[in-house]
């Protein structure tokens, strides 16, 4: 239910509507306009007393929240969130790229794909300590030794760090050193990872599923949201499909309509969704063109050597020539990068 103040409502007002909601067993987000004030009332409806709550002061109308997704929808908020990640802010007119290796190997490539990334444009530095994978015998990642190169990395550059959590027992040690926790496709409806880093209030970037619809992607960053953090940015990396030619099926008409959907933004993945790194190019363009607040890409110094998803990794040299290419784009669309 949105509760629509009316716009000489008092900040009293507003609070006592707040606290009878709250008594009721509802979460309250209230949300300040220029002119007025919402609040979205977050709970069982059957507990709800409307007449009780239409009547106090100040209060001009009840709204219903028709979609499951109540707090990640335009319902309750018709303005797009920007995501503040320090001074970087995601889903603003600026089109931010993420960008670094898979996993993280050692400090010495660590840092200086860093210093590439970050000389080419890259805002935030991407890299996995703790790497999910298929195989058990499969690289695992350097795991704490790798979030402290991660630091390291950003001391030495300034970049932002993104990276990702894949258990509830670690969400405190990547929480204290990542300054955005990454929600892995794997992992998009683990719903107690999703409360436990919602509780973090850190952003998060969360993966939609490898077969996940919209709906069940937005519910998913609901379940963060409901722990009070709506610091969430959506990341597109492709869906399975019949398809073998790429490694997952790249949604592009995802972005557009989770914009109508939801007020979050949202990144894409490109390198996840290609499999190889001739094809990022070309989905990275069609990311900005059909709407997407920024990309993360997969960047190493050496793709044959990596120990990690090589084939859909460019190289620096790649990499840069790629944010040349991609500036026109961005442009044509009004966005700048």
């Amino acid at each position: 239910m949105i509760i629509v103040m009316s716009k000489d409502a008092t900040r009293e007002q507003i609070d006592n509507v707040e606290k009878k909601l709250s008594d009721l067993g509802f979460r309250t987000h209230p949300i300040f306009g220029e002119i007025k004030t919402v609040i979205g009332a977050i709970g069982d409806k059957r507990l709800l007393n409307t007449h009780a709550i239409s009547s106090m002061p100040g209060v001009e109308s009840l709204v219903p929240i028709m979609k499951p997704f109540k707090l990640a929808g335009r319902e309750l908020k018709q303005v797009p969130t920007i995501v503040e990640v320090g001074d970087v802010r995601i889903g603003g007119d600026e089109v931010v790229v993420m960008a670094g290796p898979c996993a993280i190997e050692n400090e010495e490539s660590f840092i200086g794909v860093a210093e590439s990334v970050k000389a080419a444009g890259a805002k935030i530095l991407r890299g996995g300590a703790f790497k999910p994978r298929t195989s058990p015998y499969a690289f695992q990642g350097l795991e704490e030794d790798g979030l402290k190169i991660m630091a390291a990395a950003r001391e030495a550059t300034g970049l932002k760090i993104v990276t990702e959590v894949v258990d509830t027992r670690d969400v405190d040690l990547i929480a204290s050193y990542a300054d955005i926790i990454q929600i892995g496709a794997r992992n998009m409806q683990n719903f107690r990872l999703l409360k436990e880093v919602g509780a973090t209030q850190k952003p998060v970037l969360l993966k939609r599923g490898l077969a996940a619809t919209i709906e069940e992607w937005l519910m998913a960053a609901e379940y963060i949201m409901a722990e009070g953090n709506s610091g969430i940015i959506l990341c597109e990396r492709g869906i399975r499909t019949y398809e073998t030619a790429t490694r997952n099926t790249i949604d592009l008409s995802a972005i557009p309509v989770t914009k109508e959907l939801s007020h979050l933004p949202i990144v894409v993945d490109p390198s996840h969704a290609a499999g190889t790194w001739k094809y990022v190019s070309a989905l990275s363009r069609g990311a900005i063109a059909t709407g997407a607040d920024g990309l993360i890409i997969e960047v190493h110094h050496d793709p044959g050597a990596a120990l990690c998803d090589g084939p859909q990794s460019l190289r620096p040299s790649k990499f840069s020539q790629l944010i040349k290419e991609l500036q026109p784009v961005a442009e044509a669309v009004g966005r700048i990068l």
